[in-house]
């Protein structure tokens, strides 16, 4: 079932009532790593959701709001195929209202604590969990969710979504998922539909860092400095690092020594595309 419209959904959204809902927020231009959610989100709820909305307020002045991917029917496709009960597919009108400015100067925003957000992802897309956040929180309060699935690529997010969720006592458990990545290696993405064949090839560059980080963490090495040395070697002209850092999974906090719950984490373009990845150093 697909709806646009706000009261549409919470019409059907009372009929739910006593089930378990779970909502499994996108962009659309869906993959394997969504239809992970959704599968997850089927085994614990009654009722899964999926949102399909490219959120212009996460989207920086120099960023790809207007090119990215946008296949609704072929999204509608996945999603029926996956038992999805409903997809709500708004406009930016319908989620932030008509004639409504985009900007904090005149819309209610929700802005993350910057300690959360002054690294990684957020110290180059000023602005972006801000607009995260927001978009989340009105997803949240539109179908209310009993679980929210979220993938830890985005694995920031995931951190910053859960203390949004706690500080603001919002009823919503949110679950995380494991990375589902291509045969190679390379984490799926909708953006990875902008790399060439050759590119992709080169992106392959962002697993085999972290995988080597990990296996020299196995190996006894906890220097941090030194676990980010090893990635030197499989760069090339081909990669523009944007960062590479070690921080704790949970809380993002930085870490003298690197242990079983730290968590490495790697920005970088290929042909111009901006790519993320990360992996756990402790567990399998």
């Amino acid at each position: 079932m697909l709806v646009h419209e706000i009261e549409e959904l919470r019409k059907i959204r009372k009929e739910w009532c006593g089930e378990k809902v779970g909502l499994v927020p996108t962009m659309g231009a869906l993959h394997q790593g969504h239809l992970s959610l959704i599968k997850k989100a089927k085994e614990m709820c009654d009722r899964v959701v999926v949102s399909v909305f490219v959120n212009p307020i996460q989207f920086g002045p120099a960023e790809d709001y207007g090119k990215y991917p946008r296949t609704l029917e072929k999204d509608m496709e996945l999603c029926n195929s996956a038992g999805v009960d409903l997809v709500f597919a708004p406009s930016p009108e319908v989620m932030y209202g008509k004639g409504q400015k985009l900007s904090n100067d005149t819309l209610t925003y929700v802005c993350p604590p910057f300690f959360y957000v002054n690294k990684l992802c957020g110290k180059s897309r000023v602005g972006h969990f801000d607009g995260v956040c927001t978009v989340v929180l009105k997803l949240f309060n539109i179908v209310q969710p009993d679980f929210g699935f979220f993938g830890e690529k985005d694995a920031q997010q995931a951190v910053i979504i859960k203390k949004m969720v706690k500080d603001l006592n919002v009823p919503v458990e949110i679950i995380e998922c494991p990375i589902v990545r291509e045969e190679g290696g390379l984490a799926l993405s909708s953006r990875n539909k902008y790399l060439s064949e050759e590119g992709k090839k080169e992106a392959l560059v962002l697993s085999k860092i972290l995988n080597n980080i990990k296996a020299c963490y196995n190996k006894g090495i906890t220097d941090i400095d030194a676990l980010k040395e090893t990635a030197y070697g499989f760069l090339s002209k081909e990669h523009e690092l944007e960062y590479l850092e070690i921080l704790d999974r949970d809380t993002l906090d930085e870490k003298d020594k690197a242990d079983d719950n730290s968590r490495a984490f790697i920005a970088c373009r290929v042909e111009g595309v901006r790519l993320i990845d990360n992996i756990c150093l402790g567990g399998k």
